[in-house]
């Protein structure tokens, strides 16, 4: 475990804060991307940028990492980062965007800024035209990174100014390697078969692996954890809280599921987990045939379109498990 002293202070840090990639070459399984982006740096010339892909893949490490090369010691000054997801009106864009944009750049490196709008597909459509018309004025001046997690969300007009790059799930012999690094400089002891465990919950999401790792370690340490309790750690939602689900499917019961999801969300199970691990549930079971698993899939996608857009959940995790039963 962490050693005395600064240990206290050593575990307050997040680890994924603590642990992120300083330079492009650290970042894993990313090789595409990586590759076009070391010499776009190395020429300084940038473009506007959009990376999308899954949690977790190290999109938002990407182009900090950028910066820092592009910048030396002095990167922060030239680099303004937003979460849309929570700045996301047009009033950010006009003001706070704008006027960094606007901001002449001094000292050494090159002849621009950068601005980072991490969730950018969750920006309204109006606040994204106007971010349309900031890139156009300013781009001698400014560089934009859009990170997004679904592209289709980014409108035409934005995405086409915009060389976009595709982040992949970690493979698990990337997370693995990079855990145990982790593990290794935090002092803290890692068995295969438990390391595996949180590789496989986090599901190729990076942040969720590292994020594990530590909560692991504020608990004991992993050694001292059992798979079940990594995948609790982790938030994957357990097979027992989806048992009623499955059986008011296959009594084809509708008064028996609406008490089972109900029951799912009182305990706090995130409504995005829950649609994954039916999906898993589903596409594993071999009692069901391909035919109905496309039409349950289809169905899920359609219920994460509704959250995504603001659906209530309870609504929709029934509609899926209504979907199911008129597909048994």
């Amino acid at each position: 475990m962490l050693g005395s002293g600064n240990a206290v202070a050593s575990r307050s840090v997040p680890w994924i804060e603590k642990h992120r990639p300083v330079s492009i070459s650290e970042i894993a399984h990313q090789d595409e991307v990586t590759r076009t982006l070391v010499t776009a740096v190395r020429t300084g010339n940038i473009p506007h940028l959009l990376f999308y892909g899954p949690p977790g893949t190290g999109k938002t490490s990407t182009i900090l990492a950028c910066a820092r090369e592009l910048y030396g010691p002095d990167w922060r000054a030239k680099v303004l980062e937003l979460n849309a997801s929570d700045e996301r009106g047009i009033k950010v864009v006009r003001d706070k965007v704008k006027n960094f944009a606007a901001q002449v750049v001094a000292g050494n490196g090159p002849a621009f800024k950068i601005i980072i709008l991490d969730e950018a597909d969750t920006m309204t459509r109006e606040a994204q035209s106007a971010l349309r018309r900031t890139m156009e004025t300013y781009s001698k001046v400014t560089r934009f990174c859009l990170v997004c997690n679904y592209v289709t969300r980014i409108i035409e007009p934005l995405a086409s100014r915009c060389a976009k790059f595709r982040f992949k799930p970690l493979a698990p012999q990337a997370m693995n390697e990079r855990l145990r690094d982790i593990a290794n400089k935090e002092g803290m002891p890692l068995s295969d078969e438990l390391v595996a465990s949180v590789v496989g919950a986090a599901g190729g999401d990076m942040r969720c692996a590292v994020t594990t790792l530590q909560s692991a370690a504020a608990l004991g340490g992993v050694a001292a954890l059992e798979r079940e309790e990594i995948a609790e750690l982790s938030g994957a939602v357990p097979p027992s809280v989806l048992a009623p689900f499955w059986a008011a499917v296959g009594a084809r019961d509708f008064d028996a599921l609406q008490r089972a999801v109900r029951d799912a969300l009182a305990e706090g199970w995130p409504v995005d987990g829950l649609l994954r691990a039916l999906l898993t549930t589903a596409t594993e079971d071999d009692a069901l045939t391909d035919e109905t698993k496309a039409k349950f899939a289809a169905s899920l996608a359609e219920a994460e379109g509704r959250l995504i857009d603001g659906a209530g959940e309870e609504l929709q995790l029934l509609h899926v498990g209504a979907s199911m039963i008129s597909a048994a």
